[in-house]
């Protein structure tokens, strides 16, 4: 674990613990891209979040992390940006343990909230991790669901909630994947079916399959799925913990939003679709329809905040297996829904994963 920058609490005297000045951490992975970005300034410009939080910021390369580093240097809040490769199981291993240690001395304030922000999108190239994991699958799901579970027991019991920012391209059937027409022909109408493998390996929807771009996005999808499967199914085994019966998981889709997820895709489509185009989208869509399908990044982001500490109507006092589009609590796609396939997602990935019983929390892990 490597420290980028941290700045403690302002104006606080010596002597006390961190713990002693805050209700909590906020974690946040992805903190390098545009969406993270805009969540941290969300973050900053509301004092109840901003004096009552820690942040903890993780970014996957150091040498990619210099628009956040110039743009935390005018921020006043306790900060700190950790080094986090969720590709890497390995790594996911070592943050956790020492993150909990530190916790667990009270270096750092309890985890009130996780969000699973981070996430790979491959639209001209296919990738594998070390591990043999298509780099999707592992950095969008497997590494933020080895995360969480071993962070579930640094987390605050009471009020702790773990956000997960998922996507449309979840959903075969939605209306926003029409255009783009991945999901068109009957071959790709299911994603999951009777083992995660394919999606885990890769070989689903390879390009061997299809060498066009729209084989990444339904790798894409298919991570995004696995993550959104994971909400249900956590929060169930949540529910019957003696502990952490009172963790809250959620989803969120932000919306198609100008950020640089698409960079892996060619200039044309990262600079002119990814960047321009949804940027002259969004900017007309947020005037007319705030909740439109392309959205600007702070309108996400503040979606994203909401979902992480508010409670309100469309919330209710403690939201649990819910699934927002942007502020309107909406149904998941029919796979996600569907518990015999996050049975089998969840003990695939305890294979792929090898968690241990000592690494988790959680009692009904297995």
């Amino acid at each position: 674990m490597a420290f980028i920058h941290t700045i403690r609490p302002p104006n606080k005297s010596e002597g006390k613990p961190i713990t002693a000045y805050f209700k909590g951490s906020l974690l946040l992975t992805g903190a390098n891209g545009a969406v993270g970005r805009s969540i941290i300034s969300q973050f900053v410009s509301k004092p109840e979040y901003a004096e009552s939080y820690h942040c903890i910021y993780t970014v996957r390369d150091i040498s990619s992390a210099q628009a956040l580093r110039s743009f935390l240097r005018g921020t006043i809040h306790s900060y700190e940006v950790l080094l986090l490769d969720l590709a890497r199981l390995d790594d996911v291993r070592g943050f956790a343990e020492q993150l909990s240690t530190r916790i667990s001395k009270q270096q750092v304030p309890r985890l009130r909230a996780l969000v699973l922000n981070a996430a790979f999108l491959e639209l001209q190239d296919q990738t594998w991790t070390e591990d043999g994991f298509d780099t999707s699958f592992a950095s969008s799901y497997l590494g933020h669901w080895l995360l969480t579970l071993m962070l579930l027991r640094s987390m605050d019991y009471h009020m702790g909630r773990v956000v997960v920012v998922g996507s449309s391209v979840h959903d075969t059937q939605s209306l926003h994947n029409v255009v783009g027409g991945q999901y068109r022909g009957q071959k790709w109408k299911t994603i999951f079916h009777d083992s995660t493998d394919p999606l885990a390996r890769g070989t689903w929807s390879s390009r061997r399959d299809d060498p066009s771009f729209r084989s990444g996005y339904r790798r894409y999808g298919a991570a995004k799925l696995c993550q959104v499967m994971m909400i249900p199914e956590l929060q169930r085994r949540l529910d019957t913990d003696p502990i952490l019966q009172n963790i809250s998981v959620l989803g969120i889709d932000p919306g198609a939003t100008p950020s640089g997820i698409t960079r892996r895709g060619g200039w044309v489509v990262h600079i002119f679709i990814g960047k321009f185009i949804m940027f002259v989208l969004a900017l007309i869509f947020s005037w007319f329809w705030p909740n439109a399908g392309v959205r600007t990044n702070s309108k996400s982001a503040i979606d994203i905040l909401a979902a992480t500490f508010e409670c309100n109507e469309t919330l209710g006092e403690r939201p649990k297996g819910l699934y927002l589009d942007g502020n309107q609590l909406v149904e998941m796609g029919a796979e996600a829904k569907d518990r015999k396939k996050a049975g089998i997602l969840w003990k695939d990935t305890l294979r792929y994963t090898a968690l241990q019983s000592h690494e988790t929390s959680l009692t009904n892990w297995e």
